[in-house]
């Protein structure tokens, strides 16, 4: 059966067109020609439409802990904070259908905005006038930005990746063409991979190395993506040749040792850091690091941290800095530097992947020799003490500890405890008080997955709910 999904992709087909009007269908006069190649590379220049990425992992995360009053009056006083309270609380329902300032999840709708646009380009290219090269060029792009879509979406709103089960496991609608009228049955968990990483592989050999800024996807960028995308489906093998390929391109690490503050004078932009293989965001992250939706760092993740480590001193504040009955220490990274925080793959986080490989393959030595690389560039010279591990156990360990120390605040937590949650060593249930109530989280929870708002189950009865 096909269905006209307009609650979803009403957003995206705004955009789209909106694109298209502008750089395609319109007859311009001067450098803007009608079914030109070109046209699409000032689509794809428009980085805003493919930034962004899901903004409540974080939320979810046991790196935080909201446990001020003052935050939970606020949070709990404004109804269009729910999906915050909801996700945080790990609760069945977040967008409350029937009441418009609370049923439309922003992230799924944005997520296949972006998948639309992708899709338009990725179909409409082929037929453009343009040689080969620069066709291929800008396809590759497309298919990039569409697998790093499909694979915030799979790890939102689907099981965490299962060898056994994931050609069973539903997954999420699987669109790669433009039109607004398509089925929305959900594929599964498998073909969503396989459709992120024939997307990732294919679109390799038409991308550049490098680009001049980190919001265009390079052939980094596809090896970096691949690294991220097997590291989630447990195949540590695979992850560590992209990975490894990812480094070869980009390894600049940003010295933290080496300042005092952090600002936008003497911090490199989003769309330069050398660290950053591809710029994405999270959906309104500038509300993440201001009252009340700002992240309060749990004492567990603090404790992990130390007052040495310049991530602590740089990247997190004191409550005072927020306001007036805020305790505790807040993330702040986005506000020191004037800039939304980046949550697409990094050097870091390839460095990290590279270790937990060696660790899972018993290799201790190698895997505490990334993790140290790592942590020279993390704090002064006079504070730093390089890591050791007593067995492959312990190195995975303190990789899975760095992974919490580097990327908390970047939505990686909370992805991490969805794959790690059946592993013994890290399995655990987590519990956290709200306004006077307990909520908890057990390894074979369903709340690892996040719900799927029912005004688009209402319109589409294809899409199967989420239990």
């Amino acid at each position: 059966m096909k269905i006209n999904y307009k609650a979803i992709m009403f957003a995206a087909a705004a955009l789209v067109f909106a694109g298209c009007k502008k750089y395609v269908d319109i007859k311009t006069q001067g450098n803007l020609v009608p079914n030109q190649s070109i046209n699409y590379r000032y689509l794809l220049n428009n980085t805003a439409r493919f930034e962004n990425n899901p903004n409540l992992f974080d939320m979810a995360s046991d790196d935080i802990n909201i446990t001020d009053a003052i935050q939970v009056t606020a949070l709990t006083g404004n109804l269009s904070n729910f999906y915050y309270v909801a996700s945080y609380t790990w609760q069945p329902v977040f967008y409350v259908a029937g009441n418009t300032s609370t049923e439309n999840d922003l992230s799924w709708n944005t997520m296949y905005a972006t998948i639309f646009t992708c899709n338009t380009i990725i179909n409409e290219l082929p037929n453009s006038v343009g040689t080969d090269q620069e066709k291929a060029a800008l396809i590759a792009e497309a298919k990039v930005h569409r697998a790093d879509a499909y694979l915030a979406l799979v790890n939102a709103y689907a099981k965490p990746y299962n060898s056994a089960t994931a050609a069973t496991d539903l997954g999420v609608p699987l669109l790669t063409t433009q039109t607004v009228s398509q089925s929305l049955k959900r594929s599964s968990v498998q073909q969503v991979y396989n459709q992120i990483i024939d997307d990732l592989t294919s679109s390799i050999s038409a991308l550049p190395n490098t680009q001049l800024y980190n919001t265009l996807p390079s052939k980094a960028s596809a090896y970096a993506e691949l690294a991220r995308c097997y590291l989630y489906m447990n195949n540590y093998a695979e992850a560590n040749k992209y990975a490894d390929l990812a480094l070869s391109l980009r390894s600049v690490l940003n010295d933290l040792g080496a300042i005092t503050t952090v600002t936008s004078a003497n911090y490199p932009r989003r769309i330069n850091d050398p660290e950053i293989i591809l710029s994405k965001i999270g959906l309104q992250n500038n509300l993440l690091s201001s009252a009340p939706t700002v992240l309060k760092l749990s004492d567990d993740l603090l404790g992990l941290l130390g007052t040495a480590d310049q991530r602590y001193n740089l990247f997190t504040v004191p409550g005072s800095t927020i306001g007036t009955g805020y305790t505790g220490r807040f993330f702040f990274r986005e506000r020191a530097i004037g800039e939304t925080r980046n949550v697409g793959p990094s050097v870091p986080e390839m460095m990290l992947i590279r270790a937990e490989y060696f660790a899972r393959n018993n290799d201790a030595t190698n895997a505490m020799l990334w993790v140290n690389r790592l942590r020279q560039k993390r704090f002064k010279p006079a504070d730093y003490v390089a890591l050791s591990a007593s067995s492959p156990a312990d190195a995975l360990t303190k990789v899975i500890e760095e992974r919490r120390r580097e990327l908390f605040g970047r939505m990686l937590r909370w992805w991490d405890m969805r794959r790690l949650k059946n592993e013994a060593a890290f399995q655990k249930t987590y519990t956290r008080t709200f306004n006077g109530t307990t909520y908890t989280l057990a390894p074979n929870s369903n709340r690892y997955v996040f719900p799927i708002a029912q005004s688009l189950i209402n319109l589409n009865p294809e899409l199967e709910p989420n239990p």
